[in-house]
C-alpha cells in the first residue's frame, strides 16, 4: 500500500564536486560526466555549456551575455515497499531541479523541477517488457495496461506531502523529440522556447508520458537544430488506485 510516508527524496547537488548516489543509474547522462580521470574537466566543462545556452536564450537586459548562472540539484526520489521483513527502498525517479542565480540583481530565482527524467520503472518498461511483448511478431504492439504502473507511481509521488514540501511548482519535462515523426512549424514563436512545432500522431513516448497525466508541446529555441518536447501538467494530477 502506498501512503504519505511511502515516498523520501534525496538532494544532490551537481557541481563540479559531484559524485553519483549508489543507486544512481550508471548510464544516466551527469553520471556519465562523473567517471574517470577527467571527471571534473567534464562536469566544469558542462556547467560552463549549460550557462552559455541559458545566457543565450535570456538575453534581453543581458548585452554581455553572462548575467545568469544556472545551479542544478539532482533529485532522487525513493519509495518505500512492504515486505514481510519490514520495508525496502525502491529507487523510483531522478530529475533535476533548477535555481537561476541573477548576478546583476544579486538574486535567487526559483526554477522547476523535473528537466531530465531517469526512471527505473519506465526502463524495464521500454527495455524488457516492450520487447518481450512483440518477440517474434511482425506487427508492433503494446502489452495492455502498458504504463500504467509507471503513470500511477509518479501521480502518486506528485501528489505526495513530499513532493508538496519540497516543490513548489509542477514538473516540467524536456526530451528530444521521436525521429520517426514529421512535425510541422506553426506561427506560434515563444519568446525563450522559440517556435512552436505541431504533429497530430502522438509517439509512443507522448503516450506513456500520457499515462502520467502529462501533455507535450514541441518547441525549437533558437539556436537548436530539432524540436524539443515538453511535457507539462496542467493541473495537479489525482490520486487514483494502482490497480483497476
Amino acid at each position: 500500500m502506498i501512503t504519505e510516508s511511502s515516498f523520501s527524496i534525496k538532494r544532490v547537488r551537481f557541481d563540479e564536486a559531484y559524485h553519483p548516489l549508489d543507486k544512481t543509474r550508471l548510464t544516466t547522462n551527469f553520471a556519465n560526466l562523473a567517471r574517470g580521470e577527467s571527471r571534473q574537466e567534464n562536469l566544469r566543462n558542462v556547467l560552463g555549456m549549460i550557462d552559455h545556452r541559458f545566457n543565450a536564450l535570456a538575453c534581453w537586459d543581458n548585452p554581455k551575455g553572462n548575467r545568469y548562472a544556472v545551479q542544478l540539484d539532482i533529485i532522487s526520489v525513493e519509495m518505500a515497499v512492504e515486505n514481510a521483513g519490514g520495508r525496502d527502498l525502491f529507487p523510483l525517479i531522478e530529475v533535476l531541479n533548477t535555481t537561476i542565480l541573477d548576478k546583476k540583481e544579486g538574486k535567487h530565482i526559483a526554477g522547476i523541477v523535473g528537466n531530465n527524467f531517469s526512471s527505473y520503472v519506465r526502463d524495464y518498461d521500454f527495455s524488457v517488457l516492450l520487447p518481450e511483448h512483440n518477440k517474434g511478431k511482425a506487427d508492433f504492439s503494446t502489452p495492455k495496461h502498458f504504463g500504467d504502473l509507471h503513470g500511477n507511481l509518479f501521480k502518486f509521488f506528485i501528489n505526495s506531502s513530499a513532493y508538496k514540501e519540497n516543490f513548489r511548482k509542477l514538473p516540467v519535462i524536456c526530451l528530444s523529440v521521436s525521429t520517426n515523426k514529421t512535425y510541422h512549424r506553426t506561427e506560434n514563436v515563444h519568446p525563450v522556447l522559440g517556435v512552436e512545432y505541431q504533429q497530430p500522431d502522438f509517439s509512443l513516448t507522448d503516450q506513456y508520458f500520457g499515462k502520467m497525466g502529462m501533455q507535450v508541446r514541441y518547441f525549437m529555441p533558437s539556436g537548436s537544430v530539432a524540436p524539443l518536447a515538453f511535457y507539462f501538467l496542467v493541473i495537479c494530477c489525482q490520486t487514483i488506485p494502482l490497480w483497476n
